[in-house]
């Protein structure tokens, strides 16, 4: 298959979409960031390499970073994690309060802003220095030694984080946050502001293209029903409240974040990555989700 011919039509497809939506403006830091670039990269299981547009350029990749804090959380705790979270769609907004309150400082599932709190809570409290532990861990996993936190977007989430102190509060409330506020918060928003390329996206997502085989990355151990797990519940959830409308779409598991970055796999065939910073009105990327959509379409490669 012609894989670079096809990636270079969904781009002239996708160019109609160019101008819609924004970047979130919500951080400010972020507001900063110019509009209209685009990148893709695909990796197959043989290493191959398929790129377009700004495939290089880093990226703040949000909450694609909750994957890789459950996948440590996972390793650290096993399935006592669920006792703490659930692995149920949200329905709603992926920093509400008021699911939250409903649910008794339970989170709906890990990649809520409520659930990825949580987990970081549990990162503090098993390891000695969580915050170079996390970075180490990504950059053994993209093959990119570089690849760091940006720390002038993770204070500027941070300093106007009101919400996210909000439900770190009413975890705490409930008993399900163990360490200091601050401490949980600042973790979180480091882990957020962590920027990456596509390529180097791609390339960390292949251990869950790996479906069938162990992961193991330094201390980070999962077994291949812990992968399986952690890629349902990317399909599940990995969007918001629009992981039913990604499924329906574009039918893969993956996981976006509102810095405009979209990463998603095919179980052992490949791993995809597409940033675009326009967003929709539920955080995701505009132009990533319309060319994931054609991309499944013109290969007939979803899970479905």
């Amino acid at each position: 298959m012609d894989y670079q011919a096809i990636l270079e039509n969904i781009y002239r497809e996708i160019l109609p979409y160019a101008g819609e939506g924004k970047q979130a403006d919500y951080i400010p830091a972020l507001a900063e960031v110019e509009p209209d670039r685009f990148g893709i990269s695909l990796r197959l299981m043989d290493g191959s390499t398929f790129e377009l547009g700004d495939a290089h350029t880093r990226f703040s990749i949000q909450s694609i970073s909750k994957v890789f804090a459950l996948t440590i959380a996972i390793s650290l705790e096993g399935e006592a994690i669920w006792k703490r979270m659930g692995k149920e769609p949200s329905g709603s907004s992926f920093n509400s309060l008021v699911q939250l309150e409903y649910e008794n400082g339970i989170p709906r599932n890990p990649f809520i802003n409520a659930g990825a709190l949580v987990l970081a809570d549990i990162m503090i409290s098993r390891l000695q220095n969580p915050e170079q532990f996390f970075i180490d861990y990504i950059r053994k996993i993209s093959d990119s030694p570089t690849v760091d936190y940006n720390r002038r977007v993770a204070e500027s989430e941070l300093s106007t984080g009101y919400l996210n102190a909000a439900i770190a509060n009413l975890l705490k409330y409930h008993r399900n946050i163990d360490n200091g506020i601050d401490e949980v918060l600042r973790l979180y928003t480091l882990m957020c502001s962590v920027e990456m390329s596509c390529a180097e996206l791609s390339k960390a997502f292949m251990c869950f293209a790996r479906s069938n085989e162990e992961f193991r990355h330094g201390e980070v151990t999962l077994t291949k029903s812990n992968v399986k797990r952690i890629n349902a519940i990317m399909q599940t959830c990995g969007f918001y409240d629009e992981a039913g409308e990604f499924s329906f779409l574009v039918g893969l598991p993956g996981k976006s974040g509102v810095g405009g970055g979209i990463a998603a796999i095919y179980p052992s065939l490949y791993s995809i990555a597409v940033w675009s910073p326009r967003l929709n009105s539920k955080g995701n990327s505009i132009m990533g989700m319309k060319a994931l959509e054609l991309f499944t379409t013109e290969t007939s490669e979803s899970i479905f």
